[in-house]
Parts: C-alpha cells; structure tokens; sequence
C-alpha cells in the first residue's frame, strides 16, 4: 500500500495543511459582495478600498496555496498566507471578540 501512495501522500499533506486557506479563497470568489460590503460598513472605507483589501486577502490566499502545493517559494509562500492571518485578524476583529477567543481557548484546553 505504502508503495503505491508513497509519491502522492506529500500532495495530500500539503493540501490538507493548506485547505483552510484555499476553502477561504474560493468562498471569498463566490461572496465577493458579502465581503465587501462587511468590510465597508465595519470600517467605513469606501467601496474602492472595500473592494481592493477582499482582492487582495483573496489573491494573497489563492497564490499562497499555489504555490505551496507546486513547491515553488514555499518559505514566502507560507510568509504570505501568515500575513494574511494577520491582515484578517485586525481586519475582521477577531482579535477583540471575545466571544471568539473564548471559543478559541476552549478548543485549545480540550486537545491538552
């Protein structure tokens, strides 16, 4: 069995370890608007810069993913998609909904 899956058992774990960001990438081509106007009203920016910020978190998670599982830049690849965590963090507010760190830390203490 091992002989036969051993060359794409790495596709299948880089997939795995990027699925989040290209599930993300592609909900965010198909709610387009959702998320523009989310961000639009959240920080009152305008629909021009509303609309570049979801491009580029949209871009810079499609491209991420890309370019990990075809082994191309994978260390900037990986520094690209940890910015974007970064960008949806302070952009999203997860940062200060404690309804989600609270969720978040319950999640944590459970896999100890």
């Amino acid at each position: 069995f091992l002989r036969v899956t051993k060359q794409y058992l790495p596709h299948v774990a880089r997939l795995c370890l990027i699925s989040t960001f290209l599930e993300d990438g592609i909900r965010m081509w198909f709610q387009w608007s959702e998320q523009r106007d989310y961000i639009d009203t959240t920080w009152n920016c305008g629909y021009l810069l509303a609309s570049s910020f979801v491009f580029l978190n949209l871009l810079g998670q499609l491209t991420g993913c890309v370019l990990v599982l075809s082994r191309n830049f994978v260390q900037y690849a990986c520094f690209g998609l940890f910015g974007i965590i970064a960008l949806q963090t302070i952009a999203y507010s997860i940062l200060w909904d404690l309804k989600f760190l609270m969720r978040l830390s319950r999640t944590s203490w459970a896999r100890l």
